[in-house]
């Protein structure tokens, strides 16, 4: 991604499926019932089927979630590692 280096740790769950954040799917335009490509190499690619990624979009969305976390008055910086056994979807499971 042009030097725009993310890495989101997610969890399988039952039934094989995984959840990716509402963020990456807005950036990616990843809509219900779209279809993805799996590239399978040294590792698995996702990527959306039908559409580019607009870089310039994604950035701005990136500064847009920095300056609101910024906001946050509780708002705690992780420690180096803290967040690497985190997962995205814990605040979904019940």
């Amino acid at each position: 991604m042009g030097g725009l280096g993310l890495a989101l740790r997610l969890r399988v769950g039952r039934k094989g499926y995984i959840i990716l954040p509402k963020a990456v799917r807005d950036v990616f335009g990843i809509d219900e019932g779209d279809e993805l490509i799996v590239e399978i190499r040294d590792g698995i690619v996702l990527k959306p089927a039908k559409r580019g990624v607009d870089i310039e979009k994604l950035r701005e969305s990136l500064r847009r979630h920095v300056e609101k976390l910024a906001g946050l008055p509780s708002r705690k910086e992780p420690r180096p590692g803290e967040l690497a056994k985190m997962y995205l979807e814990e605040e979904f499971e019940e």
